[in-house]
């Protein structure tokens, strides 16, 4: 038979046991808090970090030197009127970073830090974080009034059939000329050019006005701009019948920035939730043709 005492020491040592136990469990846990907090901390150092690649200072744009409608150093073209809207709600300066609008204009302009936003990309552009969209507008028939083509809205309206079609290489418009059965007297354009140097959009509306050809299918917002400058007054119409007929023809033009800069982002969708009637009345103005989601015309600002 075992003593008294010796039951009681042995109480004693499982007690001290099991407190130790349990001291162990407390500090492992504590350390673990520890860790997720230096963890959550870290997150939010980065993400501090992040935003702070965003110049609050000044509104740093990517654009290039020579690409109107859209842009160009005297800041004569549209997405400059509009990044001056976008400063003016931040209350701070433009300043540009220049380059040339073709293969590595992102990477080498807001991939590279040197600016903060691109005022003008394709929504679903996987290079950059896309805003809400500034506009939605689609490919266009442009033609001179008076020559046989009024009131044609489709590509394949039999009143193009053995017309002189210009058409941008590489871009939808050449897919819809084709598949309208109009290559065999299409007359194409580079699309992939120094603008500095070369304007093909211009060239193509100069062949228009002069009868070299009888039509061109380019981007809504060039036809819009080139339509109504240096020269009679062109007929612009949006393409939206085709859609269907030969794959997209329209699409939502938003601004973009950097992957992660979401506070930035979400700062630039409420300006132009705030702005866009104004926005719009640039567009407008610059002769830029807009869509409504049931790609019914915008004729007036939104409010």
């Amino acid at each position: 038979m075992k003593s008294p005492n010796r039951q009681k020491q042995k109480r004693r040592l499982a007690l001290v046991a099991k407190n130790s136990s349990l001291n162990k469990l407390a500090g492992a846990a504590i350390c673990g808090l520890g860790f997720l907090t230096a963890l959550t901390s870290a997150a939010f150092a980065v993400e501090g970090h992040r935003s702070d690649l965003v110049n609050r200072q000044v509104l740093r744009v990517c654009a290039d030197p020579a690409n109107m409608p859209f842009s160009n150093e005297k800041e004569e073209g549209f997405e400059n009127k509009i990044a001056h809207i976008i400063a003016e709600e931040l209350k701070v300066p433009v300043t540009y970073t220049w380059f040339p609008q073709a293969t590595g204009f992102t990477r080498n302009t807001l991939l590279a830090k040197r600016c903060d936003v691109i005022i003008g990309t394709g929504q679903g552009d996987e290079l950059v974080l896309n805003t809400n969209a500034l506009y939605r507008s689609a490919y266009a028939l442009i033609y001179k009034p008076g020559t046989g083509l009024d009131g044609v809205e489709s590509i394949f309206d039999p009143k193009l059939k053995g017309k002189r079609v210009g058409a941008v290489q590489g871009t939808p418009s050449a897919t819809l000329i084709a598949k309208a059965g109009l290559m065999d007297k299409a007359r194409p354009y580079r699309l992939m050019v120094d603008r500095r140097y070369d304007d093909p959009s211009a060239d193509m509306v100069k062949d228009i006005r002069s009868g070299e050809i009888d039509a061109g299918v380019m981007w809504g917002p060039i036809a819009g701009y080139y339509g109504s400058h240096n020269g009679d007054k062109l007929t612009v119409v949006p393409l939206t019948k085709d859609v269907d007929k030969a794959g997209r023809l329209d699409f939502r033009i938003t601004m973009g920035v950097r992957q992660g800069d979401d506070l930035w982002k979400r700062q630039l969708n409420d300006i132009i939730r705030k702005r866009q009637a104004d926005i719009d009345k640039v567009l407008l103005e610059y002769g830029v043709p807009m869509i409504d989601e049931d790609s019914k015309p915008i004729t007036s600002p939104r409010s």
